[in-house]
């Protein structure tokens, strides 16, 4: 049961603001804003978690595409219940606006009070399936132009090359009609991956792990059954085995999952006998399947790191980063942050010879370096190109000695990164089949894949 729910946007602009029950004093959004903007735990600044207290209030919030969406409620409620719900507002939003940005939140706002009427009953959640609120909501969505988002936005994650490809955010209602009125028959299946991956100082692997999910948005008439299949050689569980047979054991190259889940939609009828997932997808978009591995496999960046002493006032830090993928793939949106000892007063950059486009920076207020890598004549990401190899030098100046302890106060070196059409678990969808209803239906399918850094660091 939650008493009020809001959204804001980055400058704590009450964009969309509903309030059940009346038990939170109607000031909470800016409450919450304030509290998140200037975070403090312990003297010290730094981002807010997602669950806290403020004067016997509970605030629950999710950043979903620069948005945060916000539940409050005096009670004690399961916290992972009204994160998952806040997280399924946000799809239910975003599958009947097609863009989910302050933008089409402000020009579709009408639409968007009637969804959360049907979703949220004085408090209580009803549904939050998009097929089910099509039959109770009536108002046709204002389409946001695609073309006037960001570079960085959704669907630039798929921008490889010159080429881009439709985003794995889909930029179409799944109510609206195509110009003109028909509708464009297509499914759109990502397999998106995020790396979990902690190496030492030298480039050793210490810990490693794939967070995967495979995501399905369906724009088919008449709801058809789809077939998709992946690696034969699919395992599930650390000893290799399959969801019933408990004594089969993982080849040599075998594709081994941790652990796996399905939606409701999902048949596993023939999945143990051939890798075959068979379902009839809803509208909206939703995880067909998330899985987990912890198993070895060769991670898509080498990062190592060096930190020396140059004198009682003075040390180097160097960051080699190579990628270890095929030259034909190019990692988008590439940065590599190091937090620095407290007492750092400068830091000068020094980039190897041919590097273009590249950007430092010495983040006064944070103690923390910055570096964007960027491949020549490449201006729209940061980006570097498979194979290559990169190397930063920086030269810290310090306001008091650091009497040994410069390891122990910086680091350690973490990396974002995007890279399309790439994953590191070798899962693969085999194909992707459609139930035909005529010898002349023929939908457009699209399967994308994406490898994503969740928390990709080197110890120094």
């Amino acid at each position: 049961m939650i008493s009020q729910f809001f959204v804001l946007s980055q400058r704590g602009d009450n964009i969309v603001f509903r309030d059940y029950r009346g038990e939170v004093p109607k000031g909470s959004a800016e409450i919450f804003f304030r509290k998140v903007k200037f975070w403090k735990e312990d003297g010290e600044e730094g981002d807010a978690p997602p669950i806290f207290n403020v004067d016997g209030v509970n605030y629950f919030h999710v950043k979903v595409a620069g948005l945060l969406f916000v539940a409050t409620t005096r009670v004690n409620l399961s916290p992972s219940l009204v994160l998952e719900l806040l997280q399924r507002i946000a799809r239910v939003i975003k599958d009947y606006l097609g863009i989910l940005n302050e933008d089409s939140l402000r020009k579709n706002f009408v639409l968007v009070y009637e969804l959360l009427d049907e979703v949220i009953d004085f408090g209580y959640v009803q549904t939050t399936s998009t097929e089910v609120l099509k039959s109770y909501v009536f108002n046709e969505p204002i389409v946001i132009d695609a073309a006037r988002m960001p570079s960085l936005g959704p669907a630039a994650i798929f921008m490889q090359g010159n080429k881009r490809m439709p985003g794995t955010a889909v930029t179409k209602s799944v109510v609206a009609n195509e110009p003109g009125g028909r509708k464009r028959e297509e499914i759109f299946v990502d397999i998106i991956e995020r790396l979990s991956v902690t190496f030492s100082s030298s480039g050793y692997i210490l810990t490693s792990e794939i967070d995967g999910t495979i995501q399905m948005k369906s724009y088919l008439t008449g709801n058809p059954e789809i077939r998709l299949a992946l690696n034969d050689d699919l395992s599930i569980g650390s000893s290799g085995r399959s969801l019933y047979d408990y004594s089969s054991s993982a080849g040599s190259g075998a594709v081994v999952l941790d652990d796996c889940n399905f939606h409701e939609s999902v048949h596993l009828d023939s999945f143990d006998i051939d890798r075959t997932l068979t379902l009839v997808p809803p509208d909206g978009e939703f995880p067909v399947m998330n899985y987990r591995i912890t198993q070895a496999f060769r991670p898509p960046f080498r990062i190592n790191t060096l930190i020396e002493e140059a004198g009682s006032l003075r040390a180097e830090v160097i960051i080699k980063v190579r990628a270890e993928f095929s030259s034909d793939i190019t990692a988008n949106t590439v940065v590599i942050q190091m937090p620095l000892p407290s007492y750092t007063t400068r830091v000068s950059f020094e980039l190897e010879p041919g590097s273009v486009g590249n950007t430092t920076d010495f983040k006064e207020a944070s103690r923390r370096l910055e570096w964007g890598l960027k491949k020549a004549n490449y201006s729209l990401f940061f980006s570097i190109v498979g194979g290559s190899e990169h190397t930063l030098r920086a030269k810290l100046t310090f306001s008091q000695e650091s009497h040994g302890n410069i390891t122990r106060e910086a680091g350690p070196v973490s990396m974002t990164f995007t890279i399309p059409m790439y994953n590191a678990s070798r899962l693969q969808v085999k194909y992707l089949q459609i139930a035909k209803k005529s010898k002349a239906y023929n939908p457009y399918r699209w399967v994308r894949y994406v490898t994503q850094a969740n928390s990709y660091v080197a110890r120094i």
